[in-house]
């Protein structure tokens, strides 16, 4: 990080100054640690990209202050509201048709007509907003393809040589990034899972539509996610030089469980930190024991299969 006196963390004010004049600015959310810049601004969202090696494809998520503000640069119909109602702020993002083409720029939309957006949870990443006044982009602060930080830490070792200030928030409470819903002519999809569940979603606004357009969410490149260690999923035990990331009693070393009382939460907060403390040993590889499906662990398992290099 430039000058390195923020190394333990920025004021907000200081924050909202960099994004300002154009700077990025790692800022904590209750999902993970990320990236932050301007959202109208072309110059600083291409930095974004250009510090962390990210495909130009791939839109980013507009972080807002409140639901007054997405609806400025969003269309949303009384389904995307009720979901806002319900999970708002928190780790739910929308995919809704775009209103305000100027607000959050072409590059970073992919280009595309809908804009992705969300209140986020984290106190001092909506403080942060509010004061700067316009949406941010804020994609996880890690270089692409490798696991999101969840600690300032973290981030600060992955993208800091890039960013103007650092927001010290503490350690991520949900640890997985936002699930990601797509409400568009009419049809409402499950785009990326994440810590509000399918059920959860449904219980709102009624059965989602399968398929939906994966190209209008972020982190849906096949390899994402990935330590350096190969990874092996679905597995009951470790290899010769691997280390196991095991879930519930009595599996593997309780020194890298995901969560040793099979609680997916608790496996939700630990896994992209397990990955990075595994990876520093430099295994042969990093091997994870079986993952529930239900409710959050097909998030979890979603983010594995990419961190393994293939979608099941």
């Amino acid at each position: 990080m430039p000058g390195g006196e923020n190394q333990r963390g920025a004021t907000d004010a200081q924050a909202v100054e960099a994004l300002a004049c154009g700077g990025l600015v790692i800022l904590p959310t209750e999902t993970v640690y990320g990236l932050a810049a301007d959202a109208a601004d072309a110059q600083a969202v291409a930095a974004i990209f250009e510090a962390k090696g990210r495909p130009r494809f791939n839109p980013l998520i507009a972080h807002v202050a409140d639901a007054a503000q997405a609806e400025a640069i969003a269309v949303f119909d009384a389904r995307a509201r009720a979901l806002a109602d319900a999970f708002w702020p928190g780790p739910l993002t929308i995919v809704a048709p775009v209103r305000d083409r100027l607000a959050v720029c072409d590059l970073a939309r992919a280009g595309l007509d809908s804009v992705a957006v969300r209140v986020p949870g984290h106190v001092r990443a909506r403080a942060v907003i509010a004061a700067f006044g316009r949406p941010v982009v804020a994609p996880s602060a890690n270089r692409s393809g490798r696991p999101s930080p969840t600690t300032f830490d973290d981030a600060v070792e992955e993208t800091g040589h890039a960013a103007a200030d650092a927001v010290d928030g503490g350690p991520c409470a949900v640890g997985v990034e936002s699930t990601v819903v797509s409400v568009l002519d009419g049809r409402i999809a499950l785009l990326r899972p994440g810590s509000v569940t399918r059920e959860e979603i449904e219980a709102v606004v009624g059965p989602l539509d399968e398929g939906g357009e994966g190209h209008r969410s972020p982190g849906r490149t096949t390899l994402h996610y990935a330590p350096d260690a190969p990874v092996r999923i679905n597995v009951d035990r470790a290899g010769e030089g691997e280390i196991l990331l095991g879930f519930g009693p009595g599996v593997g070393d309780p020194r890298w469980s995901l969560s040793p009382d099979g609680d997916l939460r608790e496996a939700a907060a630990n896994l992209f930190r397990r990955l990075r403390e595994a990876d520093r040993q430099k295994p042969a590889a990093i091997a994870v024991s079986p993952i529930p499906a239900h409710g959050l662990g097909e998030a979890i398992n979603d983010r594995l299969k990419r961190a393994a290099g293939f979608v099941g």
